[in-house]
């Protein structure tokens, strides 16, 4: 990267780790990824890894637990390692994922005390995720003021959906307040549709459903581009079993551990994004590959279940197109897996796909024979990029906005 260049930082947090990413920017092109990286292991073992675009090594670093502690001291880290390899380079913008934006969001936001306050009220909505998506944003806002920061929501793309699909049959106050149906790793398929055109530019306008299959998955229905519906709902519990998450789950069983089994509101929580999904089905491994790999009846019957279930979503998202294309396979399952993508396929044969062995082994980017119905295929996803280019649009609005201020002409009503 050249000296003196402006750079953007993405940014994605959880409970013992920190993603990010580091890009270059100008007035006018695109993001340009510079390195990746992450630090793991915080308060226990913390490492800090890091690697350029063409995937060599930047930084190998480990730590004692007290050095790296939180996700404050993580952050801290990181921008010791930026200072250090890119010490002329310009922070201007960081941007963060963010799990939830609840009905009031719908679009990338520049990160205040105003936005915080209102994304803390989502946290009980996704739990494992938002508190931790949250912390790097107030410590960046204490520590770099003149810093844009930009909130990007996993729950944005799906915000077109009809009414009739976000609903749940509850009565209209309850809706009123939020309680419906939002649909989760958007920026993923946002990033999706967007390649669609280059990628395979026959059905980038026609019935997709896309299949973000990993430790959460999920799935999701697009046509022309824009997002019809969702298996995920209020929070990211529903929908597809996950590595340990349940899934769609019948209310009742929640009532029944609560009445029945003397389970708490922690417990039934700690149970179903915790103990539940691959892991609670195989009592083994919440991990694919693993199961994959076992001779154990257990794992078998979880990858069966599975597969059923992405296999039955198809079909369900398909009707709400009125019909279907392709089926495009993303994320670290989807993109991974040739033996689950093949037997997802399989089971859905019955709607026009065929796969093409050969080239399901080799990924893709088609995995179905030019013949079938229904087109099958591989395409990995970017959240970062996508939250790159999100930050980048509104940290240059941003810069619009003071240039016309320093100009004397008002901004513009918010």
């Amino acid at each position: 990267m050249s000296r003196g260049m402006n750079t953007l930082l993405v940014v994605n947090a959880g409970s013992s780790s920190l993603k990010f990413c580091v890009y270059s920017i100008d007035e006018a092109s695109a993001p340009t990824l510079v390195a990746r990286g992450q630090i793991d292991g915080i308060g226990t073992r913390p490492r800090l890894r890091a690697r350029d675009a063409g995937g060599a090594t930047l930084a190998d670093q480990t730590f004692a637990a007290g050095e790296v502690a939180d996700v404050a001291a993580a952050l801290d880290r990181v921008g010791v390692w930026l200072r250090q390899k890119y010490a002329r380079s310009n922070l201007v913008a960081v941007g963060h994922r963010v799990a939830h934006g609840g009905p009031r969001y719908s679009a990338p936001v520049l990160v205040d005390a105003t936005v915080l306050t209102a994304l803390e009220r989502f946290v009980p909505l996704a739990p494992l995720h938002q508190p931790h998506h949250l912390r790097p944003m107030r410590t960046l806002a204490e520590r770099y003021p003149g810093v844009v920061q930009v909130a990007c929501f996993d729950t944005a793309f799906h915000r077109g959906h009809p009414e009739v699909a976000d609903r749940y049959a509850l009565p209209d106050d309850l809706y009123k307040e939020g309680v419906r149906r939002y649909g989760f790793h958007g920026l993923s398929y946002e990033y999706i549709a967007r390649r669609l055109p280059a990628v395979a530019p026959d059905i980038a306008r026609g019935a997709v459903v896309v299949c973000h299959l990993g430790s959460g998955s999920s799935m999701c229905a697009i046509k022309a581009g824009r997002s019809v519906d969702s298996t995920m709902g209020f929070t990211a519990l529903d929908g597809l079993p996950m590595g340990t998450r349940c899934g769609q789950l019948d209310p009742g069983v929640v009532l029944y551990l609560l009445t029945e089994k003397g389970y708490s509101a922690k417990d039934v929580e700690q149970l179903l994004y915790q103990r539940a999904g691959l892991r609670g089905l195989s009592g083994i491994s919440n991990d694919v590959r693993d199961l994959l790999a076992s001779e154990d009846p257990r794992a078998r019957l979880a990858l069966d279940h599975f597969v059923y279930r992405v296999a039955r979503e198809i079909g369900s998202l398909a009707a709400a197109m009125n019909g279907i294309d392709a089926v495009v396979f993303t994320a670290g399952i989807g993109e991974n897996s040739p033996e689950i993508r093949a037997r997802v396929c399989a089971r859905s044969s019955w709607l026009g796909l065929d796969v093409d062995e050969a080239a399901n082994r080799a990924g893709g980017p088609r995995i179905s024979w030019p013949r079938a119905p229904v087109s099958a295929w591989v395409i990995p996803t970017d959240e970062e990029g996508m939250i790159a280019e999100h930050t980048l649009e509104a940290w240059r609005a941003h810069e619009g906005r003071r240039s016309h201020a320093h100009d004397g002409v008002p901004e513009p009503a918010a």
